[in-house]
């Protein structure tokens, strides 16, 4: 093998399989495809030492590479988790990457520019107050030509442009993955965090934790504005509210005044609610350098008033400083890895 191509030890592993769940037929002019299916890897290790599986989510723009390997090379979280004695599940979203995407069915996709790729995660250069703290992104990530930011940018694909539409697609498929490995913890990062708490929400009994990486936030709505909510806080589909809630227009919302310098105000309840499904242990974990450092606060405030018991770490209070958004490619990626597994 030539030695300029990093491999990794896999000693761990002890087997493999890949296979796809959910989907359902469709046909344009005559013609039969299949669609919304969702591509799963799964890595079973040599010695098994923990008796739930954990399943992976990533987010927008990304796909399973984001576990695999980092872009300078070095070993990504399915391998780690492998190695410590996990059952690692890998679940690429319906409509991208090796998960079949039909324009017939889904409408066009969109992409993150690259500018945007490398102004929100591999850089010092974000708009945010708190991007100046960013030191952990491998190699040099404001050069367009460094090889660890060229592996990153490689691995960006196209989207479907619809949160809600990504999460219809991604429970769907999903309630098929739980009946298969029964009982089992969610990893979400950014978009897919709102399969979390619609998966851990629809089947509780089979979701024992969910460890939430930057899920999308802030809750209601970004425009400060309007106290009209565009969703239902955590997601954009309905979720098993008490009292229940038909639409999002059914919250009556008030500004939460920023609660502090780098930390956006934001819509909050105004009103008694709770989410009495989502009863596991749940991490919420945002990083110090990211964009979601202004306003994570505000969905962990939520999560309190809706009677949803969670942690809500920040990793520089920890110790772990310097990470942006893409912490499980960063450098000290195995550092995060072992905290979240402690």
């Amino acid at each position: 093998m030539d030695k300029r191509i990093p491999l990794i030890d896999q000693s761990a592993l002890g087997g493999r399989a890949c296979f796809y769940v959910g989907g359902k037929y469709a046909e344009t002019d005559g013609k039969r495809f299949l669609t919304g299916q969702m591509f799963v890897e799964v890595y079973e290790p040599r010695e098994r030492k923990h008796e739930y599986p954990v399943v992976m989510f990533h987010g927008a723009g990304q796909t399973n590479m984001n576990w695999l390997q980092t872009p300078d090379g070095r070993m990504g979280w399915a391998d780690y988790f492998v190695s410590k004695g996990f059952y690692v599940v890998l679940a690429e979203q319906p409509s991208r990457g090796r998960s079949a995407y039909h324009p017939a069915a889904e409408g066009p996709r969109i992409f993150h520019p690259l500018q945007i790729v490398r102004q929100r995660f591999t850089t010092d250069e974000g708009p945010w107050p708190q991007a100046k703290k960013h030191t952990q992104w491998p190699e040099n990530g404001g050069d367009w030509e460094d090889p660890a930011f060229r592996q990153f940018a490689a691995a960006q694909v196209e989207y479907l442009p619809s949160n809600k539409r990504s999460q219809e697609l991604v429970l769907a498929a999903g309630k098929e993955l739980l009946e298969l490995l029964g009982p089992c913890i969610l990893l979400t990062h950014s978009q897919a965090g709102p399969f979390g708490w619609l998966l851990a929400d629809a089947f509780p009994e089979k979701v024992k934790a969910v460890l939430a990486l930057e899920p999308t936030a802030p809750p209601f709505s970004v425009d400060q504005s309007s106290p009209i909510a565009k969703n239902y806080g955590l997601v954009d589909l309905p979720l098993h509210f008490e009292p229940p809630v038909q639409s999002p227009a059914d919250f009556k919302l008030r500004l939460l005044p920023s609660q502090g310098e780098g930390l956006h105000a934001g819509w909050v309840l105004d009103e008694e609610r709770s989410l009495p499904r989502l009863c596991m242990p749940i991490l919420l974990v945002t990083s110090e350098a990211s964009y979601h450092a202004q306003f994570d606060h505000l969905l962990s405030y939520v999560m309190d008033q809706l009677g949803v018991r969670h942690d809500f770490v920040r990793l520089e209070d920890s110790g772990i400083r310097g990470n942006s958004h893409m912490m499980m490619l960063e450098k000290n990626n195995l550092e995060i890895a072992d905290y979240l597994i402690n």
